[in-house]
């Protein structure tokens, strides 16, 4: 895994110019050497890309879905290999790694099954009113064009397969940018593109640095762009093409609702554990991760050393090895930046109850109360294995305190009861609302996304295929209806 790995343009592999080092944010050692496009070779993928959307758009769907299946083949194939990827070049415990590889697995079988469902068309007829006799509608979805996605590190196979599988359900090329810290693993996903019959212009995956993305975002020949990382990028690419169509998945502050009816010593364990689990899974670096927990004051006393003690179950250290729970940041920057906001809320009066140290880009799995209102860490996404707790006084409050955020991603509530359940998701502001979990649960098949500053758009194959689409309309005359 020490290479230097070529990149794929147009379908197949080349090399250019520079190279830059992937390292293990757990160890420091080199994973692998992955070489640059020039900027001669990022026009070539987009030159290609844009001449060939009118061929990918008429490829006979059964070719898009084959090719998908093969992708989802190939992945569960390979899947312990490119988990183990996964885990070099993002510090993700092997065990998350394998989940993100099914759930890729599961995300192109959806878009081979979406495919062959495409575009069937809708029928309508025209003659309600008299001037319409005679003539019916039928109505069919195309692609806007190419698409450019951007995937972030933290899931760089998963988020890169929601942008590459429902382009190609649909027949649009895609240019796949992958994140700098962590493209071998999207470069593992062009290698299975490579072994389909898709057309060379359909795809290809270019690590292009940051600083040139400037350029390509203001590409006229990308009508498309799905973008997967934080807010203030997000909408500064928004803000500089506001006539492209940009779907942004953004960042969230996720919050796992605790309420009275959950109150049994069974149903406090669960809750504990589930979020105890998923604020430091991925090592916190999760949009949907538990960020804070807001609890009935009737069950507050009782849940609080729960969910410390399965906070401190949770097993830290390499994340090769099958029992980690818990492994490093993305970057050493990455875990001073928590550290540092952690320190900023204990200074302000926050309660560290456990965690709060550092060791290199390690952070402990850490658990706080009484967090200042005005903290970095209250007002901001931490994509860091941190959470607060705080006590609230009923529904109303507890509703309240989930709004009470310039995100809305996805909240969580802990109730047995359904019209909680209904009145939940008529008052919270977020895109997605679990009942009986945390926030962080996604079905990959489901619709996707946040309100508020969380982002634009939803993904989930189907919806992502919706976005990708517009509807022309074909009216017929002189029929016989």
């Amino acid at each position: 895994m020490t290479s230097t790995h070529a990149f794929w343009l147009v379908g197949r592999q080349a090399t250019g110019e520079t190279a830059f080092d992937v390292t293990s944010p757990w160890d420091g050692r080199l994973v692998g050497s992955v070489s640059v496009p020039t900027e001669a070779q990022v026009e070539e993928a987009v030159a290609a890309a844009h001449a060939a959307v009118d061929e990918f758009a008429a490829t006979p769907a059964h070719v898009r879905a084959a090719a998908l299946d093969h992708v989802s083949r190939r992945l569960a194939e390979r899947t312990e290999e490119i988990a183990r990827l996964i885990s070099a070049e993002n510090g993700k415990p092997i065990k998350w790694a394998r989940g993100e590889v099914g759930r890729a697995v599961s995300v192109f079988r959806f878009a081979a099954e979406e495919a062959r469902r495409f575009n069937g068309g809708e029928a309508q007829r025209l003659d309600t009113d008299a001037g319409g006799q005679g003539r019916l509608a039928l109505t069919r979805r195309v692609p806007k064009g190419v698409v450019l996605g951007i995937a972030p590190f933290n899931f760089p196979l998963n988020l890169s397969a929601h942008k590459v599988a429902p382009a190609i359900a649909v027949g649009a090329p895609i240019i796949l940018k992958p994140a700098p810290a962590t493209p071998l693993s999207a470069l593992v996903l062009g290698e299975l593109l490579a072994e389909t019959e898709l057309p060379a212009g359909s795809w290809s995956v270019l690590p292009v640095p940051n600083d040139r993305m400037p350029a390509l975002v203001q590409d006229e020949r990308l009508p498309v762009i799905s973008f997967t990382g934080s807010g203030p990028v997000g909408y500064a690419i928004m803000d500089l093409v506001p006539r492209k169509h940009c779907t942004l998945e953004l960042g969230g502050n996720g919050a796992a609702v605790v309420l009275a009816d959950w109150a049994s010593e069974s149903d406090l364990d669960w809750a504990a554990s589930r979020i105890a689990t998923f604020s430091n899974y991925q090592g916190g670096q999760s949009c949907i991760s538990v960020q804070r927990v807001i609890a009935d004051t009737s069950v507050y006393d009782r849940l609080l050393p729960k969910i410390v003690a399965a906070v401190e179950s949770q097993v830290t250290g390499d994340p090769s090895e099958d029992a980690t729970d818990v492994g490093p940041l993305v970057s050493e920057d990455a875990a001073r930046r928590v550290e540092s906001w952690v320190d900023e809320a204990v200074r302000g009066g926050a309660r560290l109850l456990t965690g709060g140290k550092r060791e290199g880009a390690s952070y402990a799995p850490t658990v706080l109360t009484d967090l200042p209102a005005d903290s970095t860490l209250a007002c901001e996404e931490v994509f860091g294995p941190v959470l607060s707790v705080t006590r609230v006084d009923g529904e109303a409050e507890a509703f309240a305190a989930v709004n009470d955020s310039q995100y809305g991603l996805q909240a969580g509530v802990f109730t047995h009861d359904v019209r909680t359940a209904f009145r939940a998701h008529r008052a919270l502001e977020v895109g997605g609302v679990i009942i009986g979990d945390v926030p962080s649960y996604r079905a990959d098949q489901m619709p996707y996304g946040g309100a508020k500053q969380s982002g634009v758009g939803r993904e989930g194959v189907a919806y992502a295929m919706d976005d990708y689409t517009y509807e022309r309309v074909l009216v017929l005359t002189g029929l016989a209806l």
